[in-house]
C-alpha cells in the first residue's frame, strides 16, 4: 500500500513535480467529464478570433496536474486537499508539455497543515499557472 509523507517527514523546501504533454484527447475527455465545452477549447474557427488566436486547453485541466503531485508524490497518498489559490498566467496549447511543481513553504504541525507553492510551466519555461495550496498530510 502506498503511503504519503506525514507532516514530520516533510521539510520546508521539499519539492516534487509531474510532467505531461497535453493532447487533444485530454481536452476532449476533460470537457466531457467537466461539462466545459467552451468553444475556446473545441472550435478552431471560433477560437482563432479570440484573444488567444487558437484553441487552448482548459485551465482547470492544467490545475489538475498539481493535484496529481500532491496526491501521488508530496505529500502523497492519504493527503487531503483543503484549498488552492490559482492565477492563470499564460495559455496552454495542444502539444505543450506542462510540468507541475509543488514546494513546501510552511508547516502548521498543531493543525497538521502544509502550505505549498504551486507552479505549472510549459516546455519553454513559461509559467502558465501559479498559486498556493493547503493540504493535510496523512496522520
Amino acid at each position: 500500500m502506498l503511503l504519503g509523507k506525514t507532516i514530520h517527514e516533510i521539510n520546508i523546501g521539499d519539492k516534487a513535480e509531474y510532467s505531461r504533454t497535453v493532447t487533444e484527447t485530454d481536452v476532449v475527455m476533460f470537457g466531457g467529464i467537466s461539462g466545459d465545452l467552451n468553444p475556446a477549447h473545441f472550435n478552431e474557427e471560433y477560437s482563432k478570433d479570440t484573444f488567444f488566436k487558437g484553441r487552448i486547453a482548459h485551465g482547470m485541466l492544467t490545475a489538475g496536474y498539481i493535484s496529481t503531485v500532491l496526491g501521488m508524490q508530496l505529500p502523497g497518498p492519504g493527503t487531503i486537499y483543503l484549498s488552492q489559490e490559482l492565477q492563470f498566467t499564460a495559455p496552454v496549447r495542444f502539444g505543450d508539455t506542462i510540468t507541475a511543481t509543488v514546494e513546501a513553504l510552511e508547516k502548521n504541525i498543531e493543525k497538521n497543515k502544509v502550505t505549498f507553492e504551486t507552479i505549472c510551466k510549459n516546455q519553454h519555461d513559461v509559467v502558465v499557472l501559479k498559486g498556493k495550496a493547503i493540504v493535510k498530510p496523512r496522520k
